[in-house]
């Protein structure tokens, strides 16, 4: 009787495992993801070095002068980005005072049983399906049926609140700050709602149910159980909306009314930094593209921020979780 050498039948059983098919699949799609994760990050790294050495000769020039000043003139060519920060940020603030209570809000009509499925169906259908219109659609849309259709509500906010700053003035008989808010909200909203709608979904069922067993009613487990238990996925939501809304292009160059200077009331134009860039791009001189080309640094330097500060509070929120 022989026996095969132990070290023997290790190696070759190692060599088996080493060179099998699975194996080789796993390497591969290792190498693979590795590469795809580092060429995501190099393109992202490669277009913040290239916008930032076309906006070279503009920071050289004009410093950090450029955050503070409110004239844009290109036959002087001096330039400030100021009024456009400005937009920018109230844009966005508007959108996001309108998203977030409708966008969390639906999300918790379609996932606590306010309705049967026949109805919650085509509604998170229809929802989704906003996501897919072109902004520039939007736009169209923006000023050929919203602007006349809302004109009374801004006469009527004008008139009754204008001790109010945000609606003080003369409305503007179209574009306006408002009107790009609502549409950046239209916008904006499904993405709230599918992300809040998913982190309600994949709560553990013990907390409702544990809840209301304990007695506590529908909406008292909603507001003090659900939205507590999901407010890292919450806080996500809005982040990523936010991002979206300060980097819209075509409405707000379309909507805004591209007027240089700082609007305090909401009812009348102004300016955003995507907006100035698309409006102003294809017929700049030199100057003036390494102008914009810093206007697109600001405004990657201010998405940056508010990621920051998102994953800062996701992580304070998922601590206190």
């Amino acid at each position: 009787m022989t026996s095969a050498d132990p070290s023997t039948r290790l190696t070759d059983h190692s060599l088996e495992k080493q060179t099998s098919p699975a194996r080789v699949l796993d390497v591969g799609f290792w190498g693979l993801t590795l590469l795809l994760a580092i060429s995501a990050g190099a393109v992202l790294l490669w277009v913040i070095v290239q916008t930032a050495i076309a906006a070279t000769p503009a920071i050289q020039e004009f410093g950090l002068g450029f955050l503070w000043g409110t004239t844009w003139n290109p036959v002087t060519n001096v330039y400030g980005v100021l009024p456009q920060i400005y937009g920018t940020i109230v844009t966005a603030f508007i959108a996001l005072l309108i998203a977030i209570p409708l966008g969390i809000g639906v999300a918790i009509f379609l996932t606590e049983g306010f309705a049967p499925n026949w109805v919650t169906t085509p509604i998170a259908f229809a929802i989704e399906l906003i996501v897919a219109i072109p902004s520039v659609v939007l736009g169209i849309w923006g000023i050929f049926v919203l602007i006349p259709a809302i004109k009374p509500v801004f006469s009527f906010l004008n008139t009754y609140l204008g001790w109010i700053p945000i609606f003080s003035g003369n409305a503007a008989p179209g574009n306006s700050i408002l009107i790009v808010g609502l549409v950046l909200a239209i916008m904006i909203v499904p993405i709230i709602i599918s992300i809040t709608r998913s982190t309600f979904e994949v709560l553990p069922p013990y907390l409702r149910n544990g809840s209301l067993a304990l007695g506590a009613t529908r909406w008292e487990t909603i507001l003090r159980v659900l939205i507590p238990a999901g407010l890292s996925g919450i806080v996500s939501s809005v982040m990523l909306a936010m991002g979206r809304a300060m980097g819209e292009t075509m409405v707000a160059a379309m909507l805004i009314g591209n007027a240089n200077r700082i609007n305090i009331s909401w009812l009348r134009p102004g300016s955003t930094i995507t907006g100035l860039i698309a409006s102003q791009f294809g017929e700049a001189g030199r100057t003036q593209v390494a102008a914009l080309m810093y206007a697109g640094v600001v405004l990657m330097i201010l998405s940056l921020v508010v990621n920051i500060l998102a994953e800062i509070i996701i992580r304070r929120f998922q601590n206190v979780e």
